[in-house]
């Protein structure tokens, strides 16, 4: 009767595996993902994201479009923001700093922030263990770069 009451909430089922992703083609996600909150992923916004991977993450074109392309496919596929942001965690400080940075950039490159964009950026925010008063630095470095 236990084996059956264990295979009926779940007991046997194996584990999903453990997906290893680059730590940077997550932070596309990421960037990706704030792009969607709006609704709408437009070309300003992916020509914004691949901009914030040649200049945070120091890559060239090509691969900053390679790591974009990737990062597409990734956040499509994403159930839930806490899985990208566990690998963007292994980076150095300064860069999930700019990663934050960068999802403010991505949330003003249509002219307009909105409430449950800045929500999103709070929370990846506080899930990559960027403080507040790194996040507010961040806010006023993007604010200062945008159109």
């Amino acid at each position: 009767m236990f084996g059956f009451l264990s295979r009926m909430f779940g007991g046997d089922r194996p584990e999903a595996p453990v997906r290893d992703l680059d730590p940077h083609e997550a932070a596309a996600a990421l960037l990706v993902e704030a792009a969607l909150v709006d609704g709408v992923y437009a070309n300003l916004e992916s020509d914004m994201i691949a901009e914030i991977l040649v200049t945070s993450f120091n890559m060239n074109a090509d691969r900053a479009d390679e790591v974009l392309q990737r990062g597409e496919m990734i956040a499509e596929e994403a159930t839930d923001t806490h899985a990208l942001t566990r690998h963007v965690k292994t980076l150095q400080e300064a860069e999930r700093a700019s990663v934050v940075e960068g999802l403010y950039r991505v949330s003003f490159a249509d002219g307009e922030a909105c409430k449950y964009e800045e929500s999103f950026i709070r929370h990846v925010a506080s899930l990559l263990h960027v403080d507040d008063v790194t996040r507010a630095h961040a806010k006023k470095r993007a604010e200062l770069k945008a159109p």
